[in-house]
């Protein structure tokens, strides 16, 4: 129950706040089948990353899978990746809950945003925020857990009342078909709205539990309920808004605007409950808009000290950040890195928006290492005990690679090049601790990475040359293109699952403490359940090798 509290937690941020405005803007009414497509590619990932986190429990989990798997440059990568997405979101969270306050009728408030992003008086209100979040977790993770809990509910129960109001309160119809009808941009700008809306974003808090599973009791049995069921529900509360938001927005607004495209609110749903008479609803959201997002930046303030702590103990940062403090249990260095880190993250990109593009396409850079490492284990590893086992997992690995590519096109040129220019930053860092070693040494390592780094050129070079509609050149006919990303990532699937190899990382892991071995009948028992869920929603599994 605490890590789907946990889960949970995450997911539902900022992302509902805006994420159904954003989607309406991009896709027009088809924004409903962006989130479910959303949904599915988080859950097909996650269904990975529940067996790498319940058979090897570590803190920092995802930063870590890759490196057990395929040794330090493509575990650097991955951890870099994920960190880069985890650590801008907390920054967005902040920046979430000042934009809803500028929608306040007082005059400094709407001086803290000028439409696009913060002013200077909103970044400064912001870094109070950030303040707050790290305070909170820097002297204990059980006052996190306890905050956690009221937050996590009062988190759900907002958006569904919501919801609920604004569908009561005046849904048009007409909204459903007018201004260009379900899909008035076309279905590329449904699948681009996954990847730039904050769809991915709203789904992204599926990890935390992952994070932070080695402080759960028993991971085998609580893993699985807490990532697939915190995404389920999450799906049907945005769905909800969604529905509500596209039927509630005036229809004079929709036609003074040119469509909805040209929809722009400070603040969406506050907005749409003050235009029709509900001002106490607007007055919760502007409480809410402190809450949820202020509840998942604190998640993220922790899981995120955590993958420090990860990437510390995978050797690529100095000692001191792998220190936890004795009485609490938390890695507080790590976590006045990630501190300074937000602080820098909110001064560059200001707006909601800007972030949530962003932390789009770094999420679905660091997925794609789950599916490759999920089954590389099983490869190398497939006696290590697995608490968590899908028979359906030779299908839905490759199945989750593709989908996490597709994401990344979407997303558009040239965002999805300067991204992958972000990941490529933090080379150099690699470079300082790594390139120290014997070439013997450091020969299978780049051996075994190669294919990631080969797997972003090809991405960011396929986004160049692609369809129009995804920004690209124009180069490769719509249909083929995807077809192409389709290729290209079952054969750097194939390629990433037999450069794997079992590295010192993977030795170390498999020797000191055994965590899985806590798995007990119950665990097994649940593994059962996941591998029913599984094989209802996937009509065709495959067997296991024997």
């Amino acid at each position: 129950m605490a890590l789907t509290a946990v889960g949970l937690g995450s997911i539902i941020g900022s992302g509902w706040l805006f994420g159904a405005e954003r989607a309406a803007a991009l896709a027009g009414p088809a924004a409903v089948i962006s989130w479910i497509i959303g949904a599915v590619v988080a859950l097909t990932i996650a269904l990975t990353y529940t067996e790498l986190g319940a058979m090897l429990p570590r803190t920092g989990g995802m930063v870590r899978y890759a490196q057990y798997s395929h040794g330090s440059l493509a575990g650097y990568l991955a951890a870099w990746a994920n960190w880069i997405a985890i650590v801008s979101v907390i920054p967005g969270e902040a920046t979430a809950s000042i934009q809803y306050m500028s929608s306040w009728d007082v005059g400094w408030a709407r001086g803290l945003y000028d439409g696009t992003e913060l002013t200077g008086t909103g970044v400064a209100a912001a870094a109070v925020l950030l303040v707050v979040y790290f305070f909170l977790n820097w002297f204990a993770i059980t006052l996190f857990a306890k905050t956690n809990t009221a937050i996590t509910v009062f988190k759900i129960v907002v958006p569904c009342l919501t919801a609920g109001t604004l569908l009561w309160a005046h849904f048009d119809t007409k909204n459903l078909t007018a201004s260009g009808g379900f899909t008035p941009n076309g279905w590329n700008a449904v699948f681009s709205a996954v990847a730039v809306s904050g769809i991915v974003w709203a789904f992204n808090g599926f990890q935390s539990p992952l994070n932070m599973a080695a402080e759960a009791r028993d991971p085998g049995r609580s893993m699985p309920k807490a990532v697939i069921g915190s995404i389920l529900i999450a799906l049907v509360i945005y769905l909800v808004l969604q529905v509500a938001f596209l039927g509630a927005v005036p229809a004079h607004l929709l036609q003074e605007n040119g469509g909805w495209s040209g929809l722009s609110f400070n603040s969406p749903l506050a907005d749409l409950s003050m235009a029709w008479g509900m001002n106490w609803l607007a007055l919760l959201l502007y409480a809410d808009a402190f809450v949820s997002p202020s509840g998942t930046g604190m998640i993220y303030a922790a899981t995120t000290s955590r993958m420090i702590h990860g990437v510390q103990e995978n050797g690529h940062l100095p000692s001191v950040f792998g220190k936890v403090d004795a009485k609490t249990g938390v890695p507080r260095p790590a976590l006045l890195l990630n501190f300074v880190i937000a602080v820098a993250f909110l001064a560059v990109f200001r707006g909601w928006n800007s972030l949530a593009e962003v932390v789009g396409v770094a999420t679905v850079i660091s997925y794609i290492t789950g599916p490759v490492s999920v089954m590389s284990l099983r490869r190398l590893v497939p006696a290590l005990p697995r608490p968590v086992r899908l028979r359906g997992m030779p299908l839905v690995a490759p199945l989750a690679m593709v989908f996490g590519s597709l994401v990344m096109y979407w997303a558009r040129w040239p965002l999805t090049g300067k991204v992958i220019l972000i990941m490529a930053a933090g080379l150099p860092v690699w470079a300082w601790y790594e390139l120290r070693r014997p070439w013997a040494e450091l020969r299978p390592h780049l051996k075994a990475g190669v294919w990631m780094v080969a797997y972003l050129v090809v991405m960011a070079a396929i986004s160049w040359a692609g369809a129009g509609d995804f920004g690209g050149r124009g180069y490769l006919a719509p249909g083929w293109d995807m077809c192409l990303v389709t290729v290209a990532a079952l054969a750097f699937y194939v390629w990433g699952v037999r450069s794997a190899w079992h590295n010192p990382t993977l030795a170390e892991a498999i020797t000191v403490g055994r965590p899985t071995d806590r798995a007990d009948t119950e665990a097994e028992a649940e593994a059962e359940a996941v591998d029913d869920v599984v094989d209802d929603v996937v009509d065709d599994t495959v067997d296991e090798p024997a």
